[in-house]
């Protein structure tokens, strides 16, 4: 479960970096503020983003060596090591000053267990939307297995709702040739909530890509597809529905605000709730777990 620091964490980074000046003793306290030669500093191998574009390097170098790094590097000392710091966050930073020809780069330096590290660098990146929905679930995804944190943890670490982690992490099973369209640009985290539920994800990012098809436009053609297939659905159920199956789906159908049908046969069956986006979806989680 979440604790103290999970919640002091959900401050955001900004937050952390403040208590620099606080004089108050605390082991969570950073040692302050000062500036540390360039190759002092290594990346994070646990830093969920992966990718950093030419452009934006190239144009985050040309401000670093016009106006410096404005906002400091966070880090941790490497341990066992002298002179050697292993960055929380900043590493897109400490690649441009890299290319910017700096020579010592401002860092704050904190205590941090491996833990601690992989929620700020997921924090930063989510905070400043620099993660692509794949490195953002697969940042979820590590604090759900590594460090055995909930969906509910991982929310309140973030500063998400529990049904956006959820959906998040669910975008891990689209298949391999989607995910890699979501990370190199060519599909929003839109696009990907909409394919992750599609039997036939792959063929249908192409056709995203190939048209440019926008987020509504998309979830219009899902619909279409699924209405041309609902009549050879309805050709293997029974011929029709009792009265006492159609009066259940009209007082479920009035209680949710959604249409809901179901399909029962021999003491057994499935109910179905037609929903129109994910703010409805979570509505019904919301309800669903209230009545529990």
């Amino acid at each position: 479960m979440a604790d103290k620091t999970g919640s002091r964490l959900g401050r955001g980074l900004a937050a952390l970096i403040g208590d620099v000046g606080d004089e108050t003793p605390t082991t969570e306290r950073a040692r302050g503020q000062r500036r540390v030669p360039i190759e002092f500093l290594r990346p994070n191998p646990r830093n969920p983003r992966r990718t950093f574009t030419e452009t934006e390097l190239a144009e985050l170098a040309a401000s670093v060596k016009e106006r410096g790094i404005i906002q400091p590097i966070l880090a941790r000392a490497v341990r066992g090591a002298n002179d050697s710091f292993e960055i929380i966050a900043g590493e897109r930073r400490w690649r441009a000053a890299q290319r910017a020809g700096l020579h010592d780069v401002p860092v704050v330096v904190i205590e941090a267990t491996d833990e601690q590290s992989l929620e700020f660098a997921i924090i930063e990146n989510v905070q400043r939307a620099d993660l692509n929905a794949i490195e953002e679930a697969m940042g979820y995804e590590k604090l759900a297995i590594e460090f055995k944190h909930s969906q509910e943890d991982i929310a309140q670490i973030v500063g998400k709702s529990r049904s956006h982690v959820a959906n998040t992490m669910r975008l891990l099973k689209l298949p391999e040739p989607v995910k890699a369209h979501i990370r190199d640009g060519k599909l929003s985290a839109g696009h990907a909530r909409v394919l992750v539920s599609q039997e036939n994800a792959e063929k249908l990012a192409e056709e995203i890509i190939a048209r440019g098809l926008n987020v509504r436009q998309v979830e219009a053609l899902t619909q279409e597809s699924a209405t041309k297939d609902r009549p050879a659905r309805k050709a293997r159920q029974a011929p029709g529905k009792d009265a006492d199956t159609r009066a259940l789906e009209k007082r479920l159908s009035d209680a949710l605000g959604l249409t809901v049908t179901i399909d029962h046969a021999l003491g057994q069956g499935t109910v179905h709730i037609r929903y129109r986006d994910y703010e409805q979806l979570d509505e019904v989680i919301r309800r669903l777990e209230r009545s529990g």
